[in-house]
């Protein structure tokens, strides 16, 4: 039996990077969470009962922003409890927070990949994910100032 592993990600450039790690779904019993948007929604075709999708939201849309992130909590915990992951992979970012904290509580291990995007500044949800992780991967060795604890993987792509 395959390890069941859960890979979740903000849209757009952050599921880019996550899709790098496509080669991996081959090797787990793996699911894909991320935002509903409409230039993903052929990953339901091309995985077929292993995606689901949360609300798409941005912290641009400051009034609406709270609410949707307190409902993908909400549906972040089903899908966690539904697929049972022993492990959590994300590339951040806001989607990836909340189930980072959901395995940390139910025993998951964390791994987090901070996005390649940032070379000597830390993102949010990396500030925060990263005291809980398990792994704390970064992509630019600069990184590694920021983060003592973490290692360098290099480039994701």
């Amino acid at each position: 039996m395959k390890r069941k592993v859960l890979f979740i990600s903000s849209t757009g450039g952050h599921l880019a990077e996550l899709l790098q790690l496509k080669p991996m779904f081959k090797k787990y019993d793996f699911h894909l969470v991320t935002e509903k948007t409409k230039s993903n929604e052929w990953l339901k075709e091309e995985y077929p009962g292993k995606v689901d999708y949360l609300i798409y939201g941005t912290k641009s849309h400051f009034w609406i922003y709270p609410f949707k992130l307190l409902i993908n909590c909400f549906r972040s915990l089903f899908i966690f409890l539904k697929f049972k992951p022993k492990v959590v992979i994300t590339t951040g970012a806001h989607t990836g927070g909340p189930m980072c904290c959901i395995a940390k509580i139910f025993g998951a291990k964390v791994i987090y990949i901070e996005t390649m995007a940032n070379i000597h500044t830390k993102t949010l949800t990396g500030r925060l994910v990263y005291h809980i992780a398990d792994l704390f991967v970064v992509q630019w060795e600069s990184m590694l100032e920021l983060y003592p604890k973490a290692k360098y993987g290099g480039w994701i792509y």
